[in-house]
This record gives structure tokens, sequence and C-alpha cells, in this order.
């Protein structure tokens, strides 16, 4: 009985050490975003010349409208060119594309990836530009983004990353992937730049130098992940990612709760397996070379979604009261979990706080247990592009 106990209290040690830690870093970072400002870069003459990428697989329907709306962006046209990637479009879908004044690159792959997608771009993108941005398909920016963008890359600036905001939230699932995406902006984005860290890179709406993206794109071949994947290339070669809050782009949040399983499960399969090839890489990059940015990207990595934390940690609490004398006691538990829920509490903006907030809230416990399954479920999600669907005019 005495080595049962010893193996629980070493078990619930080492899981304190992990959650606890993790609860702490979204409650410091959640509570300094809120209090200390970011300092914005001011308003500048001096423009910078952008390709705009859409990424765009299937849904002819969605590209149509994006790319139409990316025409009309507010900036000198002869300053931003579009480029369409017509990966699987209908040859209808392209012709009605090729009518309007952009670039439409058609391009075939036995197996799609936005990586490839964005390869076949850069071979067929000529020379001039200052910077490249990319965009979803289902993506429409603010009128002023590009803008917004430039202010950052003339402030000096070689990666921006845009504020993602939600298009719709018609049903409960978007309303929590909305608030998900929110809560992210603020810790992982606005929060880590209060500590002069990386903002975290998104799969849209960021913006490199253009020679830095070639150089970067050309490094990375993954299936899934290759946002995450930039920002370990970006940081471990000290390269740093700012974060423009106001510069916006409108994405759809996932609608269907099938859908949502399946786009969750492709993220957790990259996560862990850009963790298993990186992981050990951001000790070395810490000690030898003092790359605090680099490991923090790596411990983002190692982290557990939010949704899993919300269960985990009053779970913990419960079983601490239920064995006192093994492991932390209910006491320290109780702190992580305070910290925990305060952090990501704190990181909601208000006006999510409304009449549809808690009929979105009582899914959580069926997400919850959902993405339990889904961590036995990795295996082979990252051999395999998984895509997305859209709904056309989601509101």
């Amino acid at each position: 009985m005495d080595i049962i106990k010893f193996i629980i209290a070493i078990i619930t040690s080492i899981l304190f050490i992990y959650l606890g830690v993790y609860s702490l870093y979204l409650f410091i970072l959640s509570v300094s975003g809120k209090l200390f400002p970011v300092k914005t870069p001011p308003a500048t003459i001096k423009l910078s010349k952008f390709v705009v990428y859409i990424c765009s697989y299937k849904e002819d329907e969605i590209i149509l409208n994006s790319a139409a709306s990316a025409i009309t962006l507010d900036y000198p046209k002869d300053l931003f060119h579009i480029c369409v990637i017509a990966d699987s479009l209908k040859p209808e879908t392209v012709e009605k594309l090729k009518k309007m004044p952009i670039q439409v690159l058609e391009v075939v792959f036995e197996s799609s990836t936005k990586s490839k997608a964005l390869h076949k771009a850069i071979e067929n993108t000529v020379d001039g530009f200052d910077a490249a941005i990319v965009f979803d398909i289902d993506n429409v920016a603010a009128p002023d983004f590009l803008y917004q963008i430039n202010n950052y890359l003339q402030a000096g600036n070689r990666v921006v990353q845009g504020h993602r905001v939600a298009k719709n939230t018609n049903t409960p699932i978007a309303i929590l992937d909305a608030i998900s995406e929110e809560v992210n902006n603020h810790i992982f984005r606005k929060a880590q730049r209060v500590f002069n860290l990386s903002a975290a890179i998104i799969g849209s709406g960021m913006a490199l130098e253009y020679q830095l993206f070639k150089d970067v794109m050309l490094q990375i071949d993954a299936v899934g992940g290759f946002d995450k994947e930039m920002g370990l290339i970006l940081t471990r070669n000290k390269i740093g990612v700012a974060y423009a809050e106001k510069a916006l782009i409108f994405d759809e949040k996932v609608s269907n709760p099938e859908v949502f399983k399946k786009q969750r499960r492709r993220w957790l399969s990259a996560q862990f397996n850009l963790l298993k090839v990186y992981g050990l890489s951001g000790f070395a990059q810490l000690f030898k070379h003092g790359n605090f940015d680099y490991f923090n990207e790596i411990y983002q990595l190692s982290i557990l979604p939010r949704v899993l934390m919300l269960g985990l940690m009053p779970f913990m609490l419960f079983v601490s009261i239920l064995t006192p004398g093994i492991g932390p006691g209910w006491q320290l538990w109780l702190a992580a979990t305070a910290c925990c829920y305060t952090g990501i509490l704190v990181a909601i903006p208000a006006s999510f706080l409304n009449d549809k907030f808690l009929g979105a809230v009582m899914r959580l416990p069926l997400i919850f247990f959902t993405m339990v399954l889904l961590l036995f479920k990795l295996k082979g999600a990252n051999k395999k592009f998984i895509h997305t669907p859209h709904i056309h005019n989601a509101e």
C-alpha cells in the first residue's frame, strides 16, 4: 500500500508541476496583457509593396467572394498584387477569377498542402515585392489591413501577425471557437509582446519581408502546422514576430462538431509531431545561445489545449481532496486551478459575455471529452492533408 501511495504521489507531483506551471503561465501573461500596453508604431507615409497570396482549395463560391473583397483593399492599387493559388477549383471558377485584376495560379498536387501551394506561388512570383502576406480562402481583411501592417514593417519589424477575428458566431461551437481565437490573440500574441517575446503566428493574416518569406518557406514541407513550424524557424534565428492588433482579418469559425473534431485532430497531431522534431533543441538554444524566445515557442508546443485544462484542473483538485497527504495538497491545486481559470476568463473579450455565452459554455464538457478521445486518435492525422470545409456567407 505504501508503494502504491508513493507511486500516486510521484505521478500527481509531476502532473502538478506540468499543469501548475502552465496555469501560472496563463495567469501571468493574461493579466499582464490587460495591465500593460503594447507600443504601436506611428502611421507612416512610406509604403511597402505587397504580394497577397490567397490559398484556395475547392469551395469555389467562397474564393470568388474572398478574391473580390481583397481587390477592394484601401491601399494604392499599384502597391499590392493578389495571387490566388487555385487548387482543385472548377474550370468555370478559374475563368471567373481570371477576369479579375489578379494573378491566378492553377496547381495540381497528388496530395495538397498549404506549404506546397505557397512553394509553387513563390516560384511564379516576379521580383520587386517588399513583403508577402498569406490569406486563407475564407479570409476577408478590413479595408485598412495593409496600412496597419505597413506601419509595423516600416518601423523595422520583419514579421507581423495580424489580428484574426471571427466572421461568424452562428452556433455554440462557432462561439467557442471565436472565443478561443480571441483568448489566443490576447495570451499568445498581445501579452507575449508585453515581455518582448514573439507573437504566435497563425496560418493566415501574417506578413513577412519577402526574401525572408522565401527563405523560411524553403525550409517547410509540413502537411499540417506550417505556421507553427514557421514560428519555430524564425525564433530559432532570433527573428521576432510583431502583433498588429488593429490589422483585422475576418476568419470563418467552425460551426459543425464533426468538422471541429477533424480540425482539432489535425492541429494536435501537427503540434505533437513538431514537438517531437524540435523539442530538445529548445534547451540547447536556451542554454547555449540564450534564445529564450525560441524556448518559449517550444514550450507552447508542449502545453495542452486550454479546454483540456478546464477539465483537468478541477478534476485534479477533486482527486487531491479525496487523497489527503498524498502528493501536492488541495490548497496548491486550488491555487493552480484559480490561476488557470482566471487567466482564461481575463482573456475573454467583454463582447462575448452575452446571452449566447452561457449556452456555448454548456457545450464545454462534451468538447472536453471529445478532445480527450482525440488524444488517442492522432496516428496518421499529420500524414495526409485534412481539409476544413467552410460555409459561404456564414454570419
